[in-house]
């Protein structure tokens, strides 16, 4: 970045490293971490959410009628409604037993302080807060070390999952039970942590999950439901599932919807708009019937939207120069958002550092280590926690009931100073410090909001710095854990000061509720980076409308702060884990590449009928996803060596001006030759002196090639390949004529679809559908496939099964709309083809992400 000096904080804020080579790292083939910089990594493979238009999909279309479409889209607003339901179950579930283990622990506790002060055995008082704590916690490692996906807020993972990307065991059933019961001791253990985030990645598993009616925890449990059964439909439905999740945890349901629109989805239209809503509106009522019927006794009231309700913001009845928020106020909105931006900016950084220190020292070693680093984190929260509450506190005097500012009712009936702590205080007094550390944190959250009583400076300046480091530090242990609730109780402090500094040395008269809001909106959008969708939760949660405008200049204003240093939590975890994200578009300079410059040339192909071991053994040789079909089109070679003109299509074609894969090959071995420090380089300078140029070229893409990639498997039935190949053989002419994913090639051989040599190809077994999709998530491997059951002279027709329409682009296509093709289609895979139909390569997701675009780029002006 052009902002970044020398100075430690801008080495470690602005870390996007500038330093590769050689060959950008093979086109980060590579993952490095050795200092800043974790390349994407290339195991990870996107999701399948374009439809593939086979024959058996073709039949399903045929025997579709209105009858039946409006029969599936029932269903599938049932199952919306369903996921809805069960998200808003699960947060009631999470939501009470939080409450009821919270409340034993601190009533327990707090009467042991209250008599042990008196006594002088303050320290078996911190002995029995560290057993809860500790035992509480220890619980909660022990879910993450049966699923090590569950730590954590996932909401990293389910942004990637829904920007496309496939994460293993992100949304598995039991992800979800040790994510639930995980994230229920985690918040009841005391660390610094929310239950809002994984509460989000809750809902996607069970938007994942619930259409499908089958689970691979438990293999024997299976309903006959063929519907759904697609990468398609189930992201949709995990977009709804974490939609709902955002809804629960804060009673916002068009913020969740907004959510899932602005961190992740890539592919969006109306009709899951509607679906998305419909699926929040249900979590949000079905958690606030129960909570409201549990908590009240009054059934049908909805009284308690979400599981985090920041309470009403007004004024007393009569007051009239009370006032919210004024024009004046504005200005020191900005101001705090620009104050958030650089502590969130900061946050980010710490937390980036003690990512890749858990990544390099922690994580490599044995797991129960990981479980130790947990127990630590506890027990010095525990300690800061219960010190502070007792030595660092001042007593301040109680509001009366007409002071000014004096709000309604906490969470109902529940006044306010009912969560007072009083500790080492006279009557009608209370412990500021106490009052902070020793409640749940959505109770602290509250005093801040709304308590009349003042907090001294110095308590919210001791309060914020140990609440930022001990939360900076939490986040990331081996636990179930959410950000959004830490990162609101620390911001509240810090704009909770500085009403009381403005009302202390400037004398003016704020409402200091609307600045602790004002507050941890700042440094939430500071950390997190999200302004839409954040601006409508805030503003749901706070059931005020007048808010909007501070909260969405704050937000922007703390996000283009912090954007300035670094990017927000979750996008720095998700390339920490070296996630292939595609942002929303590409830079303008990227325009100067084209699809030829980036895509993969080097092909493995199958043809339209292949033999049984041609198959076996380039699926057991390569680890491709999907392979194009074609056929040799030794027709037009033969025209282009016969001159400049070829005749196809009644269309006139300049040899120069028609890409091939051959010809691509020779230009990019001769860019590789003034490319600096590349391997690449010297393995084209390593030819004879008296070679002919166009032998040289040959010459150096035959080296350059055994270098790379071992030959190409078998794709002849009757031919080994030949190490004597020439360019030409290797690189020659292929008309495409459709694509074909792993999944299918394995299904059809697994299910014995193949025909005998000397018999037509209507001898061949037809799959339908439903069976081509029965495996569905879990698709068998190759290495599964029993060789002994094949004859591998048998012949595999592969083209009722493969995709004869796949989105193609030209090889002179632009990278931005080769990019906004592939990311808002949401494909996997997109091949390259020329002017006369002939693949010349293909562009996967780790062809467009930025770090792979700058390092072409790079090359790109080198070479020019």
């Amino acid at each position: 970045m052009a902002a970044c000096g020398n100075t430690f904080c801008c080495r470690c804020c602005c870390s996007d490293g500038e330093t590769r080579t050689p060959e950008e790292l093979t086109i980060l083939g590579e993952i490095r971490d050795e200092e800043d910089e974790i390349l994407p990594r290339k195991d990870y493979e996107s999701l399948d959410y374009d439809r593939c238009i086979n024959e058996p999909y073709v039949e399903v279309l045929d025997g579709m009628d209105n009858k039946k479409a409006k029969k599936y889209e029932a269903v599938r607003w049932m199952l919306v409604f369903a996921i809805g339901v069960t998200v808003g179950l699960v947060g009631l579930f999470v939501d009470f037993f939080v409450r009821l283990f919270t409340k034993i622990k601190f009533t327990l506790v707090g009467n042991s302080v209250e008599e042990c002060s008196e006594k002088g055995c303050l320290a078996l008082s911190l002995l029995e807060l560290l057993a809860f704590n500790m035992t509480f916690v220890f619980i909660a490692s022990v879910f993450v070390l049966i699923e090590p996906v569950a730590a954590g807020s996932g909401i990293p993972e389910i942004k990637s999952y829904l920007n496309g990307v496939k994460i293993p065991g992100i949304v598995r059933l039991r992800t979800f039970l040790c994510k639930v019961a995980g994230v229920l001791f985690t918040v009841s253990g005391g660390l610094f942590v929310g239950k809002e985030g994984p509460m989000i990645h809750s809902g996607a598993i069970v938007g994942a999950g619930l259409p499908q009616f089958q689970s691979i925890t438990f293999r024997k449990i299976r309903f006959d439901f063929p519907y759904f059964r697609s990468d398609r439909d189930k992201r949709d439905f995990v977009s709804a599932g974490a939609a709902a999740g955002v809804a629960a945890a804060f009673g916002a349901p068009i913020g969740g919807t907004l959510f899932s629109l602005e961190e992740g989805s890539s592919f969006w239209n109306q009709a899951l708009t509607w679906k998305v809503l419909f699926c929040s509106m249900s979590a949000t009522f079905t958690l606030n019937f129960f909570r409201s019927g549990i908590n009240y006794n009054k059934w049908g009231s909805f009284q308690l939207p979400g599981l985090l309700n920041f309470g009403e913001f007004k004024c007393p009845d009569g007051d009239k120069n009370c006032h919210l928020w004024t024009a004046v106020d504005l200005a020191f909105f900005v101001l705090m958002g620009v104050v958030g931006g650089l502590l969130g900016a900061l946050f980010n950084c710490i937390n980036k550092s003690l990512a890749k220190y858990r990544i390099k020292h922690i994580h490599p070693k044995a797991k129960f280590v990981r479980v130790l680093e947990s127990m630590l984190v506890t027990m010095v929260t525990t300690v800061v926690i219960f010190v502070a509450s007792m030595t660092l506190g001042e007593c301040r005097d109680l509001s009366s009931p007409t002071t000014h500012n004096t709000t309604a009712l906490l969470m109902g009936n529940e006044d306010i100073n009912s969560t007072i702590r009083q500790f080492f205080c006279p009557n009608k007094t209370y412990n500021d410090m106490a009052t902070l550390f020793f409640n749940p944190q959505e109770a602290a959250i509250h005093q801040l909001f709304h308590q009349d009583g003042t907090f001294s400076p110095a308590t919210l300046s001791l309060f914020f710095l140990l609440y930022f480091l001990l939360a900076c530090w939490t986040y990331g242990v081996s636990v179930p854990s959410g950000l959004f609730v830490p990162s609101l109780l620390c911001g509240a402090a810090f704009g909770r000061l500085v009403a009381n500094l403005l009302k202390i040395n400037l004398g003016m008269d704020v409402y200091a509720g609307t600045f602790a809001l004002i507050g941890a909106a700042a440094f939430l959008g500071g950390v997190v980076r999200m302004t839409i969708s954040l601006t409508v939760i805030l503003i749901e949660s706070t059931n005020e409308i007048t808010y909007g405008l501070p909260i969405m200049i704050t937000l922007m204003v703390a996000k283009w702060t912090g954007d300035f240093f670094n990017k927000g939590i979750y996008d720095i975890h998700i390339l920490l884990r070296g996630v292939p994200l595609l942002e929303w578009e590409t830079e303008v300079e990227m325009d100067k590449l084209t699809a030829s410059d980036i895509m993969e040339p080097n092909l493995t192909y199958v043809y339209p009928h292949t033999r049984v071991q041609s198959l076996v053994s380039i699926l057991r040789t390569t680890v491709y996803h999907a392979f194009p079909v074609v056929t040799e089109n030794r027709q037009n070679e033969r025209d282009f060596m016969k001159g400049n003109i070829l005749v196809s299509n009644n269309i006139h074609f300049k040899k120069s001006s028609v890409v091939t894969r051959a010809g691509e090959q020779r230009r990019r071995c001769q860019s590789m030759k003034s490319y600096p420090s590349s391997e690449l380089r010297n393995v084209c300078d390593e030819q004879a002196p008296a070679v002919e140029p166009d032998e040289e070229r040959e010459d150096m893409l035959q080296q350059m090639l055994e270098r790379r990639q071992e030959p190409y498997p078998n794709l002849y039935p009757d031919q080994s390949p030949s190490e004597e190949w020439t360019m030409e053989e290797r690189f020659r002419p292929l008309t495409f004529h459709g694509l074909i994913l792993r999944s299918q090639l394995v299904n059809l051989l697994i299910r014995g679809v193949c025909y005998a040599e000397n018999q037509s190809t209507a001898t061949q077994p037809r799959l339908s559908y439903a069976e081509m999709t029965e495996d569905y998530p879990r698709y068998p491997d190759i290495h599964d496939l029993d060789l002994a059951l094949l004859n591998p002279r048998m012949i595999v027709d592969v083209t009722p099964y493969m995709n004869p329409c796949p989105y193609t682009v030209s090889p002179n296509t632009h990278v931005s709309q080769v990019f906004n093709l592939f990311r808002t289609m949401g494909l996997r895979h997109l091949p390259v083809v020329n002017a006369v139909g002939e693949i010349v390569g293909i562009i996967t997701r780790h062809n467009l992400t930025h770090e792979f675009l700058v390092a072409k780029l790079r090359q790109h002006y080198i070479t020019v």
